[in-house]
């Protein structure tokens, strides 16, 4: 790609009780970006504070204020940025002012210069206390021990998208912490670089150890939608068989001990633990079935494919 080409850029910013960040935000970004066309999509996740006043005064032409009705949590924010965004490439960062906008145009430049489609960062000595790290090297380590995906720091902020892979992220819950895991399961090429990190110097940090039982929450999700999304019945199946194997194997060596050796097995724990995964076994094929044909049902009722086309090359193109 031609890097002298200046792409249209959006930059996505959520927003919650950061009514001392917002002028410098987006002062830091305008100088950043002085040599691009950007949109700056500012958007409030239902601040109490006065983030929207302090907002509404920047004097920025490419400023886009957006207000939801109620704290929605940074994912769905992000979301409803992206869903505004008209830029060739969406970019993404925290507005504490702990992400340095002065990286965007490197992050874009290497974007223009590689066949990627997001573009992540990976940020370098952090400024931040134990109470973010912790969660964070937690996080990592069992996203790449789950997906196999060498992401060094998933917990950056600050990324660039094209504009398909940034629509086709399914945000909710706590899936803003997991974007280059979706990206990557959407089919998506990621580079990692290293970005500036600094010292938050206003406002409270809204992140804590209390976040990491969401993330887990989340992160098996995830893997279960990686795995099993199109294929249910692997899952539940397979456990259902492993069940009914345990529990006929239970039945039949109790019946090798009621009717071989004349014992009363009618007091064993064993019976009732057979019973019990004979059934269990039933229900998860059932499961299986019934959730894999609503899958395809799924699929066909919105006319999708479940597959992703990157790029056609006709004949003549290969040779150019």
């Amino acid at each position: 790609m031609n890097t002298s080409i200046r792409p249209f850029l959006s930059i996505v910013i959520p927003v919650y009780n950061e009514e001392e960040n917002v002028q410098l935000l987006a002062d830091r970004v305008d100088q950043a970006l002085a040599d691009y066309d950007y949109e700056m999509i500012l958007v409030d996740d239902g601040s109490t504070d006065y983030t929207r006043q302090k907002a509404k005064a920047i004097d920025n032409p490419n400023l886009i204020l957006v207000e939801l009705k109620k704290n929605y949590g940074q994912s769905l924010a992000l979301a409803a940025g992206i869903d505004l965004a008209k830029g060739d490439y969406v970019v993404t960062l925290d507005g504490d002012l702990q992400n340095d906008p002065l990286d965007i145009p490197m992050m874009v430049q290497t974007m223009q210069e590689g066949d990627f489609d997001v573009v992540t960062g990976i940020r370098q000595k952090r400024k931040d206390n134990f109470v973010r790290t912790i969660p964070s090297k937690i996080a990592n380590f069992l996203v790449s021990k789950a997906t196999h995906m060498d992401i060094k720091d998933n917990g950056c902020a600050l990324k660039v998208f094209n504009k398909e892979t940034a629509k086709d992220l399914n945000l909710y819950g706590e899936m803003h912490r997991f974007i280059n895991l979706l990206a990557f399961l959407n089919g998506a090429r990621i580079e990692q670089v290293p970005v500036r990190h600094h010292a938050r110097q206003f406002g409270k940090s809204k992140y804590g150890l209390g976040r990491t039982f969401k993330v887990i929450n989340d992160l098996t999700l995830i893997i279960f939608m990686r795995k099993y999304l199109q294929r249910p019945v692997h899952l539940f199946g397979n456990a259902g068989l492993i069940a009914l194997i345990l529990g006929g194997l239970a039945m039949f060596w109790l019946a090798i001990v009621k009717f071989g050796f004349g014992e009363d097995i009618g007091s064993r724990p064993l019976l009732i633990i057979g019973v019990m995964l004979l059934l269990a076994g039933i229900q998860l094929i059932t499961m299986g079935i019934v959730v894999d044909l609503l899958m395809k049902t799924y699929y066909e009722s919105q006319s999708m494919r479940p597959y992703r086309i990157r790029k056609i090359t006709q004949g003549e193109e290969h040779m150019a």
